[in-house]
């Protein structure tokens, strides 16, 4: 079971889904690792009457824990209501990985949901940066 999970990591770190930019995208999140060079942005693009996602599309570089979990993360959003976006958790992106990571592995995974969060609550990323 542990060989598949590592298999899919490879084939969204290889072949990542909703990889790119995405014109007339409203809402933007960053997120850095520095500890492992990794750097994700989150772009999102709101239906007009705001109350669902889309499209979701992920830019940056890292390793691949952080680039497949981006990935991962893309396909979860896709067609969902802004409150169920607002209503993923980190266990529901780590469930999707499904493999046990190390505290420093962790911060890679959680690259691009740390960046969502900027993106669906920018009000909270702006306090944090003053």
């Amino acid at each position: 079971m542990y060989d598949m999970y590592q298999e899919r990591i490879l084939q969204h770190y290889r072949s990542p889904k909703n990889f790119g930019p995405l014109d007339g995208a409203q809402w933007t999140g960053e997120e850095s690792n520095p500890l492992c060079g990794d750097h994700i942005t989150v772009r999102l693009k709101v239906a007009p009457d705001s109350s669902h996602i889309e499209a979701v599309r992920f830019e940056g570089d890292g390793c691949a824990i952080s680039v497949a979990s981006a990935s991962m993360l893309t396909e979860a959003l896709e067609g969902r209501t802004l409150a169920e976006a607002k209503a993923l958790t980190r266990d529901d992106l780590l469930g999707r990985l499904g493999i046990p990571l190390s505290p420093a592995r962790l911060k890679c995974a959680l690259t691009g949901f740390v960046a969502l969060g900027r993106a669906l609550h920018p009000e909270a990323a702006a306090k944090a940066g003053s």
